[in-house]
């Protein structure tokens, strides 16, 4: 698999910096996390125009590409401030799952992780009734 461009790491690196400081979350303290995440992201810019979430496998990469759901930082991110791929998470490493329905794998697997900065972040949480909705039908 091909390098991405210095170009998009670099443009990558610095929304997830930028991001982390709006959201109220922090990037991985083991910088080789970050760096992988945010070279995915700049691969996916190059593969499909835009930053998908390097975590998932996409059988239709361009189809999904059209959706918003796993463009970073993703809906899960925006809803409920969870990060699966660990590049927005706690001082300490792990995931925010305080805003997660409880039965989410991220609750289950990491417990009760709480937000740091609760005022900031969650740019969808109005739509978090009609996700959970459409995950139901």
């Amino acid at each position: 698999m091909d390098k991405p461009s210095d170009k998009n790491v670099a443009k990558m690196q610095k929304y997830a910096e930028k991001f982390a400081e709006k959201s109220g979350s922090y990037l991985h303290p083991d910088h080789s996390v970050t760096e992988t995440v945010v070279e995915g992201l700049a691969r996916h810019i190059e593969e499909v125009g835009v930053p998908l979430c390097p975590c998932n496998f996409y059988p239709d990469k361009p189809a999904e590409a059209k959706l918003r759901r796993w463009r970073c930082a993703c809906d899960e991110m925006q809803m409920y401030k969870y990060c699966h791929c660990l590049l927005f998470v706690s001082k300490e490493g792990v995931p925010i799952t305080e805003h997660l329905p409880e039965d989410h794998e991220g609750r289950q697997i990491y417990g009760l992780v709480k937000d740091p900065h609760p005022d900031k972040g969650r740019a969808m949480r109005h739509k978090i009734g009609t996700a959970e909705e459409a995950a139901h039908d």
